[in-house]
């Protein structure tokens, strides 16, 4: 999340797939030639900054929940359940996902840098930005489910 706000402030001109593009009926051929404007993109970003938002407030303290009732259900102590209860946010599936995550902000951040302080940016550009970043969202629920799947794997044991 620091990223995606290190990188709305620096330039916005390039983050989250969530919004609408600027791609209209003329397609990818009018998408090269037409030229969007950096408000279009920090529409897109703030956008998309939003929804990440709203997953990690949505499920964050679902979770934490959850895991409460693990450690409530297992009788474990603070410290057994500090020791026990990390498997299930850290893993090595886990750490795929935020692997993936970060390759997918270090292009969105590598690009916004050759922008540079363009008012003006090809709409393609935009369009693989939200490819990006739709895929970025994408990988977030996923974690989001694979961890809900492990805590409720334990909790029905």
């Amino acid at each position: 999340m620091a990223d995606l706000v290190r990188y709305r402030n620096g330039f916005c001109a390039v983050l989250l797939a969530l919004a609408h593009g600027c791609m209209g009926p003329g397609g990818a051929a009018a998408a090269a030639e037409a030229s969007c404007a950096r408000t279009d993109f920090e529409a897109v970003v703030d956008d998309a900054g939003e929804k990440l938002r709203e997953l990690t407030q949505k499920n964050s303290p679902a979770f934490q929940a959850k895991l409460r009732l693990l450690k409530d259900k297992r009788g474990w102590s603070h410290d057994q359940f500090m020791a026990e209860g990390v498997r299930f946010v850290r893993d090595e599936k886990i750490a795929e996902f935020e692997a993936q995550s970060s390759t997918l902000l270090a292009k969105i951040n590598g690009a916004g840098a050759e922008a540079g302080g363009a008012t003006a940016v090809e709409c393609s550009q935009l369009a693989a930005l939200q490819a990006d970043m739709a895929t970025l969202v994408s990988l977030q629920v996923e974690k989001w489910s694979y961890m809900f799947g492990n805590i409720d794997g334990e909790l029905a044991k």
